[in-house]
C-alpha cells in the first residue's frame, strides 16, 4: 500500500470526491433516481466532465426535483454506454453500505484487524453510512467475494456487493425520507490497498449473490443450479421469514436489478409478493407474512428478461 505521510483527513465536495476517487479521464456512471416519479436517468461521462460546474448544476437540478444521486464505484470501458459487469474496466474500490446498526458497524470496522482503515466514509442519513476503500490489482470475482464476505462480517447491505454498484454522491440531499439529509463524505486516508490487506474469510464464488442474516447458515449451490430470479425469490423468502420490512426487501432487490430489468421496482414487488404467498401457503394458520400484507400485483407476468 502507498500513502502520503503528510496526509490530513478532510471533508470533500462532490467535485473533489469524484476527482479523488478516479483519474480525470476515467469514464464513470452517474445515476439519478426519483422515487416519487419512478424516473431513472444514467449518464456515462469522463470524471473531468462530472466535476465541471455545468454537470454539477444539472445534478443539483435533478436533486431539487426529487432525485437521489449516485456514482458507480468502478470505471467504465471506453465506448461503453451501460453499467454492466462486462463494461467494468477495472476494480478501483471496495465498499460497504451500512444501512442497519450503521454507527455500531462503522465502529467495528474502525477497530477491526481484518480490514484496513477506510479511505472514505459517507454519512448518508442519521445512523447510516457507506464505507469505501481504494484498491488495485483485483479482478471482479475476487472483489465481489470480498464484498460479500465483508457485508456478512460487518452487517452491510447484501445488495451492495457487486462490481457495478453505485453509492451516493456527497453534497446532495438524500430524498428517501420525509426530511432531506445532505450526504457528507470524510476523506480519511489516501492509501491504496491490495487483497493481502483484507483478512476477512472470502466466500466461495459459488455462493448466491444474496445472503441471509449473519446467523443464517451458509449454503452454496452448483453453478447454473438457480437463475438470478430464483435467487431473488429465495432471498425474499429468507428476509420475510426473519421479519424484514417488505418495502425494504423490495428496495434492495430493485436496486440490485436496476440495470437488467425494464421496471425493477415492479419486478421486485412481484417477487416479494410471490414469496409472501409461498410462505402463507406453507403456513396457512399464520396471520400472514411477517411485517406487512401481501402486495397486489397486475395479472400479467413480470418482465422475464435477465
Amino acid at each position: 500500500m502507498t500513502a502520503d505521510s503528510n496526509f490530513t483527513p478532510k471533508s470533500l465536495s462532490a467535485s473533489e470526491y469524484v476527482l479523488t476517487l478516479f483519474e480525470p479521464e476515467d469514464k464513470v456512471a452517474v445515476l439519478g433516481r426519483n422515487r416519487r416519479t419512478g424516473h431513472t436517468v444514467q449518464r456515462i461521462a469522463a470524471v473531468e466532465t462530472v466535476a465541471t460546474l455545468e454537470f454539477q448544476f444539472w445534478l443539483r437540478h435533478e436533486n431539487a426535483a426529487g432525485a437521489d444521486l449516485f456514482i458507480g464505484m468502478n470505471p467504465i470501458k471506453e465506448g461503453a454506454y451501460s453499467r454492466t459487469k462486462d463494461n467494468i474496466r477495472e476494480i478501483r474500490h471496495l465498499y460497504l453500505d451500512l444501512d442497519r446498526n450503521g454507527d455500531e458497524a462503522l465502529e467495528s470496522i474502525r477497530h477491526s484487524a481484518e480490514v484496513p482503515a477506510p479511505n472514505f466514509v459517507l454519512h448518508t442519513s442519521p445512523g447510516k453510512h457507506q464505507v469505501v476503500w481504494r484498491v488495485e490489482g483485483m479482478d471482479q470475482p475476487e472483489a465481489e467475494s470480498l464484498l460479500r464476505a465483508m457485508a456478512s462480517q460487518f452487517g452491510g447491505d447484501p445488495a451492495a456487493t457487486d462490481s457495478t454498484r453505485v453509492l451516493r454522491l456527497p453534497g446532495f440531499a438524500n430524498k428517501k425520507y420525509n426530511a432531506d439529509f445532505v450526504v457528507q463524505v470524510h476523506y480519511e486516508s489516501n492509501r491504496v490497498y491490495h487483497s493481502r490487506d483484507f483478512l476477512v474469510q472470502e466466500e466461495s464464488l459459488e455462493t448466491p449473490r444474496y445472503r441471509g442474516a449473519p446467523h443464517d447458515p451458509a449454503r452454496t449451490v452448483s453453478p447454473g443450479h438457480m437463475s438470478q430470479s430464483e435467487h431473488d425469490w429465495t432471498y425474499a423468502k429468507r428476509a420475510l421469514s426473519r421479519g424484514d420490512d417488505p418495502e425494504e426487501i423490495i428496495r434492495r432487490i430493485a436496486d440490485f436489478r436496476a440495470d437488467d430489468k425494464h421496471n425493477p421496482e415492479y419486478y421486485a414487488r412481484h417477487t416479494v409478493s410471490k414469496a409472501q404467498n409461498s410462505l402463507q401457503k406453507a403456513n396457512p394458520l399464520s396471520d400472514g407474512p411477517a411485517r406487512g400484507q401481501a402486495f397486489e400485483t397486475p395479472s400479467e407476468d413480470v418482465d422475464r428478461n435477465p
